[in-house]
């Protein structure tokens, strides 16, 4: 068992020895034998004023100095406790474990040891977390994978049956496996997407970017899928101004290419799409007349890409703000 000794017990005895001890040792000298061998003419009342004068002055020096060293080496011991503890805060890792005094510790030496026990539980969390994220990435892309293959085989035999004569009911059953193929799929690419997303496999350049011409490109894009749908397109892009943010080109196209696609998706029965680019304040709004983010259509597979749009504009350092209801959904990116 580690043996403790209290700091400020040891304060006290060091101020103890080396302030009182003197003068009662003084004065016991004094008393046993300065005193009888002096004529007591010769002991007048100005030399003791002195004597008790220069006692004074010795405590008060004493008591000074030593506090002094003591608290000065208290002091340096706690800077370099503080140090330590800052250091994850300026260069975003965790902190090096300090030294401590195992044979016998204080109370600073003991502030260390749990200090330095609170670091190698973070490195092991750390560690662990690492390893289970690693785990579950490989994971993923391993199921995204091995989905690919009987879902291409089914897709195969629901074209091969179109092709036979079936009844109206089982065509349209046909076309709902279609359907649910398709969307599986699409959730998978998205599941795929966002997990290269957020291990980093995808480079993140951020440049000064024109919006204005970027949602024009995105629409431009876009507009032959919305014409499909025969969705209306309520467009409205300045033609002269524009302003420019920090974001990568490529990020900011696939968050809009997602927004663009869950209308699509999702509310594509509001046959309404409105875009905005709001020069003065700064913002990108997108807008449909669908059912609603609460609707069952959203909650089958909107969630895993709005992940990936919400994790691409945090580091942008911009922000979505969505308003929803059973008219629809509004979505606007500003600066956080």
């Amino acid at each position: 068992m580690k043996q403790t000794r209290s700091l400020f017990r040891r304060f006290l005895k060091v101020h103890f020895l080396f302030i009182f001890l003197p003068p009662i040792l003084l004065i016991f000298s004094s008393a046993f034998f300065g005193v009888s061998g002096i004529p007591e003419n010769n002991v007048t009342t100005l030399k003791l004023f002195y004597v008790s004068l220069l006692l004074f002055v010795f405590i008060m020096v004493a008591f000074v100095i030593l506090s002094w060293l003591f608290f000065f080496k208290l002091q340096k011991r706690l800077a370099g406790l503080q140090q330590a503890m800052s250091f994850s805060a300026k260069h975003n890792s965790f902190p090096k474990p300090i030294s401590v005094q195992l044979d016998r510790m204080d109370e600073i030496d003991q502030l260390g040891s749990s200090f330095n026990w609170m670091i190698q539980q973070l490195e092991d969390s750390r560690k662990r977390a690492y390893e289970e994220e690693l785990l579950r990435h490989r994971l993923i892309a391993n199921l995204s994978h091995d989905l690919r293959t009987p879902l291409t085989i089914l897709r195969g035999h629901v074209s091969r049956l179109n092709k036979e004569s079936l009844s109206l009911e089982g065509r349209h059953s046909l076309t709902e496996m279609n359907h649910t193929i398709t969307r599986v799929g699409d959730l998978m690419d998205d599941l795929l997407s966002y997990t290269l997303l957020i291990s980093g496999k995808h480079p993140f350049e951020p440049v000064s970017t024109d919006i204005v011409r970027l949602v024009r490109a995105s629409v431009a894009a876009w507009y032959p899928a919305f014409e499909e749908k025969q969705i209306q397109l309520d467009v409205n892009l300045p033609a002269e101004k524009t302003f420019y943010w920090k974001a990568d080109p490529a990020w900011l196209s696939r968050v809009l290419d997602n927004l663009f696609q869950n209308i699509l998706r999702h509310a594509a029965e509001g046959k309404y799409a409105n875009i905005v680019v709001d020069v003065e304040r700064e913002r990108i709004i997108v807008a449909d007349r669908g059912p609603g983010l609460d609707s069952a259509s959203y909650e089958r597979g909107a969630g895993i890409g709005l992940s990936a749009c919400d994790y691409m504009l945090k580091k942008m350092k911009l922000k979505a703000d969505f308003a929803s209801n059973e008219n629809g959904t509004r979505v606007a990116i500003g600066r956080a």
